[in-house]
């Protein structure tokens, strides 16, 4: 089975562009743009890696996290948190609420595919 990412972010260009890179390097990517029910779809899915936006429509990256991290099933399940607010106080948020790693926008293509590489290891 080939290694998957759920990428939770609400910005049609980001979505495009991430899952353009991860695609083209073997994962099977799939989307969601809405926090409302963000949770209920990591749970179906159980992808390889969660690729989180902060700032999302209905709930918070920062809320879905701390939710996934409270059930059994998604509790060790890496996460990169994505954000265009880049301060110290955002990413000891990001921290606090369980992320793997914490990546702001804008970013680098080479970035994104480090990171989702080095949080899941073969």
């Amino acid at each position: 089975m080939g290694k998957s990412v759920l990428l939770i972010e609400d910005e049609p260009n980001i979505i495009e562009a991430i899952s353009f890179i991860l695609s083209r390097d073997g994962w099977a990517v799939a989307t969601h743009s809405n926090g409302h029910d963000a949770v209920g779809v990591v749970q179906d899915k159980l992808p390889d890696l969660v690729i989180l936006d902060v700032m999302l429509p209905g709930k918070s990256g920062y809320d879905i996290l701390r939710e996934l991290r409270d059930l059994d099933a998604t509790r060790n399940l890496p996460v990169l948190m994505l954000t265009a607010r880049g301060q110290v106080k955002d990413r000891e948020m990001a921290e606090r609420a369980g992320a793997s790693r914490f990546m702001t926008k804008p970013f680098s293509n080479a970035e994104v595919l480090e990171a989702v590489r080095e949080l899941v290891q073969p």
